[in-house]
């Protein structure tokens, strides 16, 4: 049975998903989307982050093995940035990694915790067996179950994305300096922790190098490429060189 904890989590995504659909909308058609609905979006985040990470964590220890843990802790990183990207000026694609795991939340929050008291379960498979989901419980499990790998490599791609918005406003003084430092350690942790961001990571590299070194490129395009390459590397602790990807980890962004 579903804790008034586990409700207030889903309430935070579907907040979320809502308000961040709503400031996409008014993006996408060039309304001069709200700050409000942002900073409503991200509020959200935090209310379904805080709660998972109290509860795979516990309150907070003022100990070392407490803060290593934490820093470990994939829905922590993902929170942190949430309170970052709160209190900073707005970038829209900031929201789209929330907005897509909160998707997948809700929908199987629904499925498993709000359909079974409104919908009637199917018949059973078998004479005497447990009673069947209800078709619409079924399809939305088949469709989390085979867009779920799909959407966690989009979202890998979209983090990527945010690192590059944020050099370039950086650049053109659209956000602070900080704000790439910070995004910029977020996706080296995430390198780390997630298949997906590594496949990523690897992907992007090899079509970037690749462009680089085509017949006719100028030696010191290759020379600088080199050089940036070695110190990414030498500050992530490890080669950007392709590499065999570990298996996936489960989703973070408040998983219940």
């Amino acid at each position: 049975m579903a804790t008034t904890q586990h409700y207030l989590w889903a309430t935070g995504h579907f907040i979320l998903l809502l308000s961040s659909l709503r400031y996409f909308m008014a993006w996408v058609l060039f309304r001069g989307p709200s700050p409000w609905w942002y900073k409503v979006s991200f509020t959200g985040a935090l209310m379904s982050y805080a709660i998972v990470c109290q509860k795979s964590l516990g309150s907070p220890q003022p100990n070392i093995t407490w803060v290593k843990k934490a820093l470990l802790d994939e829905n922590v990183q993902y929170f942190a940035v949430a309170i970052f990207w709160w209190f900073s000026k707005p970038v829209a694609i900031a929201l789209l990694p929330y907005a897509i795991f909160s998707l997948f939340h809700a929908l199987t929050f629904s499925r498993t915790t709000l359909m079974p008291q409104f919908l009637p379960p199917g018949p059973p498979a078998t004479s005497g067996g447990q009673p069947t989901p209800h078709p619409v419980a079924k399809r939305i499990q088949l469709w989390v179950k085979s867009n779920y790998d799909s959407a966690m490599k989009l979202v890998a791609f979209i983090e990527l994305g945010i690192l590059f918005r944020v050099v370039l406003g950086a650049i053109t003084f659209q956000n602070s300096f900080l704000t790439p430092i910070i995004y910029a350690h977020f996706i080296r942790q995430r390198y780390y922790q997630s298949a997906f961001t590594r496949v990523a990571i690897t992907t992007v590299y090899g079509y970037i190098d690749g462009y680089v070194r085509r017949a006719g490129s100028p030696p010191v395009l290759v020379n600088i490429w080199d050089k940036f390459t070695m110190v990414v590397s030498r500050w992530a602790g490890s080669t950007l060189a392709p590499q065999q990807p570990a298996p996936a980890a489960g989703a973070g962004a408040g998983a219940q």
